[in-house]
């Protein structure tokens, strides 16, 4: 079965959504940003909105909006990017402790990237087609 078209270039699991709900508690409404750096850096890391400065070096994918949330903007860096542009992207969490500064770090959780290959139907909508 095709995967229907995604109408936004990032989204996020249930998991995730009720752990945001729950950071937005602890420290107010929240943003995404994602670099390609080393260590972690490959790794979404989540903020307090604003802790993290965007310049023309980033690039906003998309805006999040779960449930009972402030909207959470999700960047990338550029030079990330350049490589993942074609690429629909979800944001998860599963068990254990990342080595950055993302405000999940005390749960005992780390959020991380799925990603699919966008469709023909996706990349065309987008502009990347």
């Amino acid at each position: 079965m095709a995967e229907a078209p995604a109408t936004t270039r990032v989204d996020l699991t249930a998991t995730a959504a009720v752990l945001l709900e729950r950071l937005e508690r602890i420290h107010g409404p929240l943003m995404f940003h994602q670099s390609g750096g080393c260590c972690d850096g490959s790794s979404p890391m989540c903020f307090p909105d604003g802790d993290f400065i965007t310049s023309d070096a980033d690039v906003l994918l998309g805006t999040l909006a779960p449930e009972g949330v402030t909207p959470i903007e999700f960047w990338m860096s550029l030079a990330q990017y350049e490589y993942w542009k074609h690429t629909h992207l979800t944001v998860d969490v599963v068990p254990g402790r990342g080595s950055g500064f993302s405000v999940e770090a005390p749960e005992g959780v780390r959020f991380l990237i799925r990603s699919r290959l966008m469709t023909e139907e996706e990349l065309t909508a987008f502009g990347l087609l």
